[in-house]
């Protein structure tokens, strides 16, 4: 049992439970996403869309396939994790949201209107030259494509539609609106005012203030959370 299950102790601290109570939680199936940038399936059901109570209602709204995950595929693993701009699907309801962090580095939801309900963000996190000269990007959400031209660099943000095709190139540059996903500053929308060797300068409500790179994620339009 205890293979499947994390202590609530140890679970990460943006999961939204509470640290008392039934010693066990759901724990994340290895995926795209590390355990510590990820939340199961089960969790997002319950505590954040509370769709359902309980983990047996969990398995029905899954078997039944109403739960899809980046709006194609139907997920019916309540342990399957899913991480920060992953998209989930309730075609019942003909809803889809987008898993975002808050302002205290807790998992959220963010309801999507249907302009935005087809648009995945991803981060380019690595470029690699593989066979015949073809260009590799490797995604933040632990996806990769080819791609003909080396028009991107590391830190952009792609958006993709359905078929992962790519809608719009976001550059990593100066005046770029960023998604903050880590660090003191966590959940925050700010704007790019300067990058540095390893760091960047980055201005939010009047504040100008310093963080790491690789809590940059570059969103341009994108709703986000306030």
């Amino acid at each position: 049992m205890v293979k499947n299950h994390l202590s609530r102790l140890n679970a990460p601290k943006s999961w939204p439970i509470q640290r008392k109570g039934i010693k066990f939680v759901t724990k994340p199936s290895p995926g795209l996403h590390s355990l510590r940038t990820s939340i199961p399936l089960s969790l997002v059901l319950i505590k954040l869309l509370k769709v359902a109570r309980t983990n047996k209602e969990v398995k029905k709204i899954l078997n039944d396939g109403n739960i899809l995950i980046n709006g194609k595929t139907i997920r019916k693993d309540k342990s399957y994790s899913v991480g920060v701009m992953d998209l989930i699907t309730i075609p019942l309801v003909n809803q889809t949201y987008r898993i975002l962090y808050d302002r205290k580095g807790k998992f959220a939801v963010l309801p999507l209107d249907a302009k935005e309900k087809d648009l995945r963000a991803v981060k380019i996190v690595c470029k690699t030259i593989v066979k015949k000269n073809k260009m590799q990007l490797n995604y933040s959400n632990g996806i990769n494509t080819f791609v003909d031209k080396d028009a991107y660099e590391t830190g952009d943000t792609l958006l993709l539609a359905k078929d992962n095709s790519i809608k719009e190139h976001l550059k990593f540059e100066k005046g770029a609106t960023i998604y903050l996903t880590g660090g003191r500053k966590v959940g925050r929308v700010c704007t790019l005012e300067d990058v540095k060797e390893n760091n960047i300068v980055l201005k939010s409500e009047g504040e100008l203030f310093e963080t790491t790179k690789r809590h940059a994620f570059v969103v341009g339009k994108l709703t986000m959370l306030h």
